[in-house]
């Protein structure tokens, strides 16, 4: 495989602080990404060793390496204006500081429209079809085709359809394309505290072709493989001569790949997003639906159109399996489970890092060692005040520049509140319990990832800005002026108890019974791995918010904090017209993400650690490993369905459509659940009959497929009955279980 390598430094990305580390904002006098001296010299340093590396491995392509091409600096077109004089230096000192590497490939700048020479300004986006490079001797091309989109905690889950992906790069290479590359390809997970954002789920899945657990996402994977197959039978033409583009009506168009010789292929494109069109291409009629290519590799014959998925589909499941212990019970011979409970205090530990007047800023304080710091007070109250004869309750007001809070009264927890990933700010409000005397008053305010982009984005506080509490005898007692106590960080965390050599630094207090809806508390359990090979998730439904380990290793913040129900629903998703992130969403009123990444390399064989810190509470016997399974296949095939595999193009073949299943390895096709040749409607999971519908459809496919690992059945009349509905265009739906 080719690479290319994007050296940044800073790479934005949804990752922590942009891929820069906390510390260099704290070098005096830095300012990231303009014409600042100490940020010039660290980006050189590290760009040279990066490069250094590469060329001691022989990694790039004049060394016989894979790397292709190398970028410096990410998207910073965006937020150029927010820098001023120092931007246009910066771009341009970094251009030749990259240069200057002599690295042997070429280096590009995306989203950089004023990249100087020779540096190659390329495109990140949904569509770069309209897009030109900033001068003719430089190549068309895409660094970033978003095949889905990131999550935010509180938020809803984002698709892109196949369809218009498709529809994407189909155009690319239309428009004379020269390299697209997908963002994500294989989704991932941001481990530990690596996700930034900030309010980025640790699941980094985007719902690209292949997902986090690396499982095919069906049917996105399949179709965009034809398509490839598609213009890899194009590319004789494509590298031999100039696109000609010729109208074919008001919001249609060819482009022809053709150098006067054999060679040559064509591109139909309908830019209409609501009608089918016919349109007519050198004397044939061809039917385009709505916002969609025709690939013709000879520009005679369609072998794919973007809009035709007759790539199959795959319903996936996450099995849950309890927790196995890894010891035996003597008394029984039977397995119980071991907790072993360790809870914070609420406050301060140990000793105080230090008191002042007034809030600091989180970030500046933590300096990002950690997600966690204390803000404590004391207050007293009199005796005489109303609310304790009446049994009211003062209430709590707080404001915060972000991220997230929980609130302690006396040891006892008042509430939460937390920002979005649209707005870090929040304002929290609750009654709280107060007595006669002496109040202690703990607030564990957190970040959930830093800023990770923006103009200037480095400045971006967090924490506390104000505090106060209503409804006593004399009003409203401000305490943002205060003394306040400050302290870093969990005990914990201090002790690494999560570690392997640090466990038994602390007394953990053993239970087969843990306490649940327990705020600020570690939970420990011995188990096994769970059975089989399938990836693997840690179900959190049942915990409120914290942090999680196996084995030492960080497996990340867990918050499967519910999406809003009020927010618009998206019931069906139209592939058709121009894609943005909020056009497509899900999970209404679910958790944006229940399932953890627990990579299987992470097992042993035996006495695998899981280390959980809940902070608000939850029920840990609840906690399941879940396995990412295909369940069911699924294939929708019309009798209009070009296929790539079996075009003319290709001798041989019969031109018939076909429906492809293919299980899992090591599994078989054991059932056909639903088959039907007619008119069926429905979705994967859902199919049902129309009116017109072959009643031997399930027999035919049964006779081809039962107890294959893969199989293909043609829409031929030796399979099913093609008399039916006369003129209509049929349409094969099938869905199989996998054994």
């Amino acid at each position: 495989m080719y690479m290319i390598l994007r050296i940044g430094p800073f790479v934005a990305a949804e990752w922590n602080f942009g891929g820069v580390p906390a510390w260099l904002h704290y070098v005096p006098g830095t300012v990231f990404r303009t014409d600042n001296e100490p940020f010039k010299y660290y980006m050189r340093n590290f760009t040279t060793f990066i490069v250094n590396l590469m060329k001691q491995e022989k990694l790039f392509a004049p060394q016989g390496g894979p790397i292709i091409l190398a970028q410096v600096e990410n998207e910073y077109g965006y937020y150029e204006k927010f820098y001023g004089e120092g931007a246009k230096r910066y771009v341009t000192w970094a251009a030749r500081m990259a240069v200057s590497q002599n690295i042997g490939v070429p280096w590009i700048m995306c989203q950089q429209d004023d990249a100087p020479e020779p540096v190659i300004n390329t495109c990140n986006s949904f569509y770069c079809d309209q897009f030109t490079p900033n001068s003719p001797n430089k190549p068309k091309i895409w660094t970033e085709n978003w095949p889905g989109w990131f999550k935010t905690f509180g938020a809803r889950d984002p698709h892109r359809p196949a369809e218009d992906v498709a529809f994407s790069v189909a155009r690319f290479f239309q428009k004379g394309g020269s390299v697209h590359n997908y963002y994500m390809y294989h989704g991932g997970t941001n481990f530990g505290r690596t996700s930034g954002g900030p309010f980025i789920t640790t699941s980094y899945d985007y719902e690209a072709p292949i997902d986090e657990y690396g499982l095919p996402r069906l049917p996105k994977w399949g179709h965009l493989k034809e398509l490839h197959k598609a213009i890899k039978l194009s590319e004789h033409a494509l590298l031999k001569s100039e696109p000609t583009t010729l109208s074919l009506g008001p919001s249609q168009e060819a482009d022809v790949y053709d150098d006067g010789s054999e060679v040559c292929a064509a591109f139909l494109a309908n830019l209409d997003d609501k009608t089918d069109k016919n349109v007519v291409f050198r004397n044939v009629s061809y039917h385009l639906p709505s916002w969609s290519v025709s690939i013709l590799p000879d520009c005679k014959n369609v072998v794919f159109n973007t809009a035709k998925v007759g790539s199959q589909a795959s319903l996936v499941e996450m099995m849950p399996e309890e927790l196995m212990p890894s010891v035996t019970s003597p008394s029984k011979g039977l397995k119980a489970l071991k907790w072993d409970v360790f809870v914070e205090n609420a406050g301060i530990w140990g000793v105080a890092d230090f008191a002042k007047n007034g809030f600091v800023d989180h970030i500046n304080t933590t300096k990002d060692t950690t997600d966690y710091l204390w803000y404590t007070t004391s207050i007293i109250v009199g005796e005489n005040e109303e609310f304790l004869k009446k049994a009211g309750r003062p209430v709590l007001l707080i404001e915060s520049k972000g991220h997230a809070l929980h609130a302690f009264v006396n040891q006892e927890l008042q509430g939460s509140a937390s920002g979005s990933g649209s707005h870090s700010p929040f304002k929290f409000e609750s009654p709280i319990s107060l007595k006669a005397g002496k109040n202690e008053i703990a607030l564990l305010s957190m970040t959930v990832g830093l800023q990770n982009a923006g103009g200037l984005y480095e400045w971006v506080g967090a924490g506390l800005t104000s505090v106060k509490i209503e409804g006593l005898n004399n009003g409203t007692m401000d305490l943002s002026m205060s003394r306040w106590t400050y302290k870093i960080g969990l005990q914990g965390e201090n002790l690494s108890i999560y570690k392997p050599d640090g466990l038994n630094s602390i007394n953990w207090v053993s239970t087969s019974e843990p306490q649940k809806n327990q705020p600020l508390t570690w939970y420990k359990v011995v188990v096994d791995p769970p059975s089989g090979d399938e990836p693997v998730g840690l179900d959190m439904i049942h915990m409120g918010k914290g942090l999680a380990w196996l084995n030492g290793e960080e497996i990340g913040r867990y918050w499967p904090i519910k999406s809003s129900e009020h927010e618009k629903r998206v019931e069906e998703c139209d592939y058709r017209g121009k894609f943005f992130p909020d056009k497509c969403l899900t999970g209404c009123g679910e958790p944006t993400q229940r399932w953890y990444h627990v990579p299987r390399s992470w097992f042993k064989p035996s006495g695998n650690i899981l280390v959980i810190f809940e902070e608000k509470g939850g029920d840990p016997t609840k906690i399941t490993f879940s396995k990412r399974k295909i369940s069911g296949l699924c294939s929708l095939i019309a009798e209009d369905f070009p296929m790539v595999d079996q075009a003319p193009v290709r001798k041989g073949g019969s031109g018939k459509s076909a429906a492809h299943l293919k299980c899992p390895k090591n599994s078989l096709i054991s059932n056909v659940k639903f088959a039907s040749f007619g008119n069926p409607t429905g979705k994967c999971g859902s199919y049902s009959k129309g009116e017109c519908h072959d009643p031997n459809s399930t027999l035919a496919v049964e006779k081809v497929c039962l107890g294959k690992n893969e199989c293909a059945i043609e829409l031929t009349e030796e399979n099913f009955d093609k008399g039916l509905c006369p003129g209509t265009t049929k349409r094969l739906a099938i869905e199989a279980v996998c054994s």
